[in-house]
Parts: C-alpha cells; structure tokens; sequence
C-alpha cells in the first residue's frame, strides 16, 4: 500500500498537517481496498510542539520518512536550514523516488533540500518574494494554488494544500476518488484560478505633494475615460514627465495604475453589490461586460462571477 509521510517539527503549523491527515490518514478504503497509509513522523525528538503548542507524540521518525511513497512538509515556523537531519531525509527520500511535496512556507524546506533547485515552485503569496531571494535558483510562481514539477510539488497558503491533496488523490485513484473525498471534506474538488484572487494590493503609498492629489482625483473618476493626457494635464506636467514620476514613486505605469484600481473597484462591487456585472463593468471603467470579463481573468486568475460566488458570504449565494 502507498505510504504518506508527513514531517513535523518544533513550530509545524496545526491547519497544514491536519490537512494532509484529513485527505490521507482518514480510513477510505470504502473507496478503494488500496487506501494509503499514514504515518506521522517526528522529525525532531518526539514529542513535537506545534505552533500553538500542541504536543504529538508519535512512533514514526525520519527512517519513515526516508522509506515513504510520499512525503508531505507541512508549513512550520521554524529556521528550515537548522533541521540538518530532516533535509538528509527528505534529500533520501527523494533519492529513493518518493514524492516530496509541501504545504504553503513548507516550500522552504524543500528548498533548503536543494531539492527545489532549478525546478517551478510555488508558496504563500506574503512569502512567495523571500523564497525567490533566498534561493534564486527556483522558479517561483507566486499566482497559481499548487505546482507539480516532475516528483516535486508545492502549494500556496492553508486551504491550498486541500488544492494539493486532493490533485496527489486524484494521481493515484482517479477522479471519482478524488470527487468522493473532496464531498466528504464538503470542499470543492477543484478551485479554479490562482492566489492572485485573494492577494491583497494595497494602494501605494505617494507624497502628498506629488502624485496623491493625482491618485485620488482618478480614484474618483474611474467610472470615466481617463487617458495619459488627461491625468498630465491633471498634474500639470508633460506626459513624459508624468509617466517617469509615476513609475518611479508606484513601480508601475498610470495606465497600468488606472487597470489595476478598476479590478479593485470590480472586485469590491462583486463582494458586497447585488449589481449585475454589465452595472459593474460600468462603474469600474470597463465600459462593456466583455471587456470586464477579459480585463478581470486575466489580473485575478477567475471570471468575475466565480469571484462573486466565491466572495459573497450572504445564504441566497451560498445556496
């Protein structure tokens, strides 16, 4: 039977680990005679405390780990590059052709592994900059729920490991399996889009004296043309000059500016509106529902009304 392996050390985070138990280490073999076997391994002296400072005290160690079809590394709030033994045994595992995968920052253990090396990555949004720093041998995709590089795969933040699971089930038994144990955990059996719908973009932060006035005159005309005559006349500058200051106080253009503020507006109009998206296509700017549609999937990953089923927690939606 396959074995899971999931590596728990000082600081493991509750949500992630408890993720992969719930996908792996629950009996299902009322789905299938050849359900997994769980095992969860401490890979510092047991008992492990968790983030919250649970303890788990379990047989398993890092022999486990090394002998496991699949090997799963929860998030951790931990120095990754100090657990000398568990890169060993991931480094181990891999060499035995185990499956190595991980769940949100679990990603930089992987990647203090040296397993991560020239392969496509992923993690949680917040930490998905650090990763590229740190090692920038990896190919970091910080907008997508889950990677699969060959043996090697990553997932963004918390719920994203459901993402990553479920797709590890679905590898192995087939969709049906998969759609049965994502009915059971009352989740969808697949998300669409990436992390780039629950990312938060604030607006950037410009002096006063400079470009502020000019923000919050086309924040307040968003519904309207804006055009890049229209903002320099606005700021009493050339077009030249205008694009130049902008970019270097916001790190993008005014038309991309001006893009980027109409998906929020579109964005915070589906969430807590009952308007039909032609009405918000025309709030926001957009002008036509196409070309909301077009404009909105491409910059948060899903059209606009998966978000607002996704977004709006009122009954009449959730039913």
């Amino acid at each position: 039977m396959h074995t899971v392996a999931v590596a728990v050390v000082s600081g493991t985070t509750q949500f992630e680990f408890a993720t992969a138990y719930e996908v792996f280490g629950v009996d299902r073999s009322y789905l299938t005679p050849d359900w997994y076997t769980f095992k969860l391994c401490a890979a510092d002296p047991p008992p492990v405390r968790t983030e919250a400072g649970l303890l788990i005290d379990t047989p398993y160690g890092l022999d486990d780990i090394r002998t496991a079809d699949t090997v799963i590394v929860p998030a951790a709030v931990t120095e990754h590059e100090q657990h000398h033994e568990l890169l060993a045994a991931l480094r181990d595992a891999h060499a035995n052709g185990a499956r190595i995968a991980s769940i949100c920052t679990g990603a930089f253990m992987l990647a203090a592994a040296g397993l991560l090396d020239g392969k496509r990555a992923t993690t949680h949004w917040a930490h998905a900059d650090e990763l590229a720093a740190r090692y920038p041998t990896i190919d970091v995709d910080p907008n997508v729920l889950y990677v699969q590089d060959g043996r090697l795969l990553t997932s963004a933040g918390t719920a994203a490991g459901i993402d990553l699971c479920l797709h590890l089930v679905r590898q192995d038994f087939g969709v049906d399996v998969a759609n049965a144990v994502a009915r059971r955990m009352v989740v969808p059996p697949h998300r669409d889009g990436g992390q780039a719908q629950y990312v938060d973009s604030p607006l950037p932060k410009c002096d006063s004296e400079t470009l502020g006035p000019l923000l919050d005159w086309a924040l307040a005309r968003l519904d309207e043309p804006l055009t890049l005559p229209d903002l320099a006349r606005q700021a009493n500058i050339s077009v030249r000059t205008l694009v130049r200051r902008f970019t270097a106080a916001t790190g993008t253009t005014p038309l991309q500016w001006v893009l980027a503020q109409r998906v929020r507006r579109a964005q915070h109009l589906l969430e807590s509106s009952d308007e039909p998206v032609e009405r918000i296509a025309s709030l926001a700017g957009f002008g036509t529902a196409a070309n909301l549609r077009q404009h909105f999937t491409r910059a948060v990953g899903v059209a606009p009304m998966h978000y607002r089923r996704t977004f709006r927690g009122d009954t009449r939606v959730s039913a």
